[in-house]
């Protein structure tokens, strides 16, 4: 999932990069946000849709409900725009993950390829250990990806929970709550490493024992689509049920939080083990395309980035040198 290296000195500077997987991040949000709205409002959601004995048109109004809330018994356009609450919040969420996402994760294997491969290779094997370095450098960016939980929190609250925002400014928000929109931050990244571990791992295996790609840059579109696919799925899977119980952390009102492992309890109490992946189909029914969708135009624009700013003098700006993969 890392973007593809070339055979040149130096790979795309950081600034084309930047740019690259920027505009990914926003053509990915304009699409697929209001997908990511309905997936937060189900796992959001603590009351059981269908309920054996009531009648199926009983189960889908409940779900109209949860789904399109205020805006459930609207025209269309209406209910679609419903779905795009916090857009703000999650543009600058959305695109500043993408770029640390995309960005991040090839400088951090060019580390550990320097420093740790004969490590890697003497635990794993050679083809192993190339593609656990790619996971093991996915699962640490993963973590690290806690530093934008604020803007995360925002645009979770802003999509399932509007009322906490109800007199209260972003800025008010932010004074008052200040280390408070940390809250879940050990969860979001215990499902973070696992998850990030599983997408760049699961990418990496997909194109090495699948395809038997050397060079992953040499991935053609199908291979490329295979691996991404391969790879979001396991990612999604492994993190549902902790992504779940970081969900409902940070979508409680500002003043009644809720801890996870009081969630998890009531969780279980009351809406069964089943409810930890609450949400799951539809985030795997759109993580394949999403990914694919924002993988592809990354590696679209960021050679044309990095040609325009070549011919404008500005390549050195944040280039690497290019390590072996």
């Amino acid at each position: 999932m890392s973007p593809p290296s070339s055979s040149s000195k130096h790979s795309e500077s950081g600034m084309a990069r930047l740019s690259g997987a920027g505009t990914s991040g926003f053509l990915e949000l304009m699409i697929f946000h209001p997908i990511d709205t309905v997936a937060k409002r189900l796992m959001s959601n603590q009351t059981r849709l269908f309920v054996p004995g009531q009648p199926n048109a009983v189960g889908i109004a409940n779900t109209n409900k949860v789904i399109f809330k205020d805006a459930a018994n609207a025209a269309f356009m209406k209910k679609y725009a419903s779905l795009f609450p916090g857009l703000g919040f999650a543009a600058g969420y959305k695109i500043m993950q993408r770029v640390y996402k995309f960005g991040g994760q090839p400088f951090v294997n060019e580390y550990l390829n320097r420093n740790f491969k004969g490590s890697f290779n003497n635990v794993f094997g050679e083809k192993t250990g190339k593609t656990m370095m790619h996971a093991t450098a996915g699962s640490f960016v993963g973590i690290g990806e806690i530093a934008l939980l604020p803007l995360d929190v925002l645009k979770i609250k802003r999509q399932t929970n509007p009322e906490a925002f109800r007199g209260r400014g972003v800025m008010k928000i932010v004074a008052e709550e200040r280390m408070g929109l940390y809250r879940g931050a050990l969860w979001t990244a215990g499902r973070n490493a696992p998850g990030s571990f599983a997408l760049f791992g699961g990418s990496a295996f997909v194109k090495e024992w699948v395809f038997g790609l050397e060079d992953y840059s040499k991935a053609t579109f199908f291979q490329n689509f295979c691996a991404s696919i391969g790879g979001s799925i396991a990612s999604i899977t492994v993190a549902a049920p902790l992504d779940v119980v970081k969900t409902r952390i940070q979508n409680r009102n500002f003043d009644n939080p809720e801890g996870g492992v009081s969630i998890i309890k009531n969780m279980i109490r009351n809406e069964g083990f089943g409810s930890f992946f609450k949400g799951l189909l539809p985030k795997i029914l759109v993580v394949g395309p999403k990914l694919v969708f924002s993988f592809t135009i990354a590696q679209q624009l960021i050679p044309l980035f990095h040609n325009k700013f070549e011919e404008a003098g500005l390549t050195h700006i944040g280039n690497t040198a290019k390590s072996q993969v």
